[in-house]
């Protein structure tokens, strides 16, 4: 009964999240198909099949609306689209496209409702269609939570299919050729013959048709590219330094911009005095903001120094000033009270826990900055009757609402260009850098203006992930670990970011015990609760969000119960997973590290199972125990996604994710003094180096039907494997990140 009420209100709460969107909707508004977006601008004798393919006699142009931050979304999507229209990725032309309400993303739902990945029951499907309805109805156009794969791989193959089709049938229109007597071939319809009737060429007549929805899509043994090594559309302009992203925007009389906003994250601006920056060499306007001063020179620089030479007097931060007293107010929040939901209570943990071979253990995960190598920017023209916007965004949808609102405009008056994007993690969820721009071009109308944020500035206005401490205990016994205990207390980040969307959702947040809650093991006696920690500094999703920390806690704790067993770390988690996939990647890093032979004195290897946005992730890292520190020397990885897209970029993608988990794991934290963040650069919060980088091997698994991304999965097990590996080295046991405080990397 316990149960059934808490997934009713979880029901009401997602119609809550509609409703708060400003949308109530019913069974009409969910099977209606948002309007095609490339309609709009079609010209004469221009094919739009549907929301992804326009034709004309110039060219094929794919759209690609999930925002390329580095992850090669933008060649996946062309991938996928291409196969079904029997193009290759050189005949084409692509683009991010408009904003729209047909971009929806759906995938998104799986992570929003309550169940783990694996439930495959009716109720739970029953819900992730439901909010999958919601995520349509709101046309949420969303990059993030590793869903560009698993958003598109039907829909824009289906997209691909459908303008195949239809350009068979404008062929046989102008043929008199049955289409079931035509087939398609690099970019052309052929006829029996063998003539080769171009896409180009049929363009104008596939545009008087309707389009042939009836279509059914290839088998995998037909998939031409799917599957196979190919090179990113971006490779040649990313090896080049030619890519043009956000930050490399340029229109034709733009002045340049920066801002100086309270390094006490929220706060207000309570005066300034800009007297020493007034007519220093191209300085032409000192902008007061309500948050801050931004400074509009001839070029970037000139507006960085100028912000240098302004005196601010700054409001006080609304969160705790010194990090000891964040660190206490999660410490205090593992009360009933603050009980967001017990998520696991399998067993009797407590009967369990009464007997001998009892263990417990405090575990710490910091705030970390996002801090992408490209810094937050912006470029906007604002004018009487339209704005627009050239930026890299997640949510673009929202962000041209957000400037709509801020500048009482409709949002079809707000024109976002959205670019490639020099990493995110995150980031570019939010919209400091959108405010900021427009609140400074609004006051220059009919100029472009450049915003790019320093460094510095970067670091200090973002969001960070959220802080967080998890406490354990348990069990073991005859060798075998009996009992798992784990207390997650973390601030929301979910709750952070969705009050500055304007739509704050109440209820459990999956995210506070994500990578714990759902851990594939049949442990016994196995309970996991989480607190919400009430909002400290304000924070946001960073990559493989609350997997991030409470994979770490899971992991490391799990870890030291296998050893106080007296059990070998992967004999031990083979013999928990209750999962097939879960044993498949665990049994794949056993195979691909040969784990059990002998390793050499002071080798140590440690292993890590955690599952994130619904991909099993298992990962061995090896260290070596040196005179200058511990140097990390092997990993090896492997991930069920059910069909890997590209081999050579998930590979890029999952090794990258490695690295960054790692470096993150050994360097990064953000702490406050004053109110500020003491880190303001990467030198303060470091990733790995690259004579750090050890050898990485990678696998893929495709074993289940349900297609999934990596972008995010390959973190959360970095730090708990790394934790564990350095353990097996030298009987250190590291329970709070970063690692450096506690050990030296060489």
């Amino acid at each position: 009964m316990g149960r059934a009420r808490t997934i009713a209100r979880r029901t009401f709460l997602i119609g809550s999240a509609a409703i708060a969107g400003g949308v109530a909707f019913g069974a009409y508004m969910v099977m209606r198909d948002p309007a095609n977006p490339l309609a709009q601008d079609a010209g004469a004798g221009e094919a739009v099949f549907n929301p992804w393919v326009k034709i004309n006699a110039e060219g094929i142009t794919l759209v690609t609306p999930h925002v390329d931050l580095g992850q090669g979304a933008a060649s996946m999507q062309a991938t996928l689209i291409a196969e079904e229209l029997d193009v290759d990725l050189d005949q084409v032309t692509t683009t991010m496209g408009r904003p729209s309400a047909a971009y929806y993303n759906t995938a998104l739902a799986a992570e929003a409702v309550p169940f783990r990945s694996n439930d495959d029951g009716l109720l739970p499907n029953v819900m992730r269609d439901t909010m999958g309805a919601v995520m349509k109805v709101l046309g949420a156009q969303v990059t993030g939570g590793s869903s560009s794969v698993p958003d598109s791989f039907d829909k824009l193959r289906r997209a691909g299919a459908v303008a195949r089709e239809t350009l068979k049938r404008a062929a046989s229109e102008e043929t008199g050729i049955p289409t079931d007597a035509l087939r398609t071939d690099r970019g052309a319809v052929v006829l029996p013959d063998g003539t080769r009737m171009a896409y180009t060429a049929l363009a104008a007549t596939a545009a008087t048709l309707e389009p042939v929805d009836d279509v059914t899509l290839r088998d995998p043994s037909q998939w031409r590219l799917i599957g196979k090594d190919m090179q990113r559309l971006d490779i040649v302009a990313k090896s080049t330094g030619t890519q043009i992203y956000g930050i490399d925007v340029a229109i034709e009389g733009m002045k340049f911009a920066s801002v100086r906003m309270n390094p006490r994250k929220g706060a207000a601006l309570s005066g300034f005095d800009a007297s020493a920056a007034e007519g220093m060499r191209g300085v032409e306007r000192i902008i007061g903001l309500p948050y801050g001063v931004a400074v509009v020179a001839d070029n970037t620089w000139r507006a960085f120094r100028a912000l240098d030479e302004i005196e601010y007097d700054w409001a006080d931060a609304p969160f705790p000033a010194e990090q000891a007293d964040h660190w206490a107010a999660v410490a205090a929040s593992f009360t009933e009270d603050r009980l967001d939901k017990e998520w696991r209570n399998d067993g009797d943990v407590e009967a369990a826990l009464a007997g001998e071979g009892t263990l417990e253990a405090e575990y710490k995960a910091p705030y970390v900055a996002h801090q992408p190598l490209e810094p937050l920017s912006a470029v906007a023209l604002v004018e009487s009757d339209r704005v627009d916007l050239w930026v890299s965004h997640q949510l673009p949808r929202f962000a041209q609402q957000r400037v709509a609102a801020r500048l009482g405009m409709e949002p079809d008056q707000i024109h976002l260009h959205n670019q490639y994007a020099g990493g995110s993690f995150g980031h570019r969820l939010e919209f400091d850098n959108v405010d900021v721009a427009v609140d400074v071009a609004a006051k220059m109308p009919g100029t472009p203006i450049k915003l790019t944020f320093s460094r510095e500035e970067d670091f200090a206005q973002d969001y960070n992930r959220q802080i967080g401490i998890a406490r354990g205990r348990g069990a073991h016994a005859n060798g075998q670990v009996t009992a798992l205990d784990l207390d997650i207390a973390t601030v929301s980040a979910a709750r952070s970011q969705s009050k500055r969307l304007g739509a704050p959702v109440p209820g459990p947040d999956t995210q506070i015990p994500a990578g714990a809650w759902n851990m594939r093991y049949a442990v016994p006696n196995l309970r996991v609760r989480a607190y919400a920690v009430p909002e400290l500094a304000p924070t946001s999703s960073w990559r493989s969000v609350g997997a991030s920390t409470a994979g770490f806690f899971a992991e490391g704790f799990l870890d030291e119960l296998i050893h106080a067993a007296g059990a070998d770390p992967m004999a031990e988690r083979l013999r928990l997973a209750n999962d097939p996939d879960a044993r498949a990647v665990l049994e794949a890093v056993a195979e691909m590290s040969n784990w059990g032979e002998a390793l050499s004195q002071g080798v140590g290897r440690g292993v890590a199972l955690v599952t994130s946005f619904g991909v099993p992730t298992a990962e061995v890292v090896e260290v070596r125990d040196t005179p200058d520190g511990i140097r990390i020397e092997r990993v090896w990885i492997a991930a069920e996604v059910g069909q890997v897209v590209d081999p050579v970029n998930f590979e890029n993608v999952v090794a990258g994710g490695v690295i960054w988990g790692l470096g993150h794991a050994m360097n990064s934290e953000i702490t406050y003094s004053d109110g500020r963040a003491e880190q303001d650069n990467f030198h303060m919060a470091e990733g790995m180096r690259l004579h750090q980088c050890p050898v990485i091997e990678v696998r893929g698994l495709e074993n289940n039907d349900t297609v999934r991304g990596v972008g995010e999965p390959p973190v959360p097990p970095a730090a708990p494997a790394l934790a564990n590996a350095i353990f097996a080295a030298t009987g250190k046991r590291l329970r709070q990140m970063p690692f450096f405080h506690e050990v030296t990397f060489a």
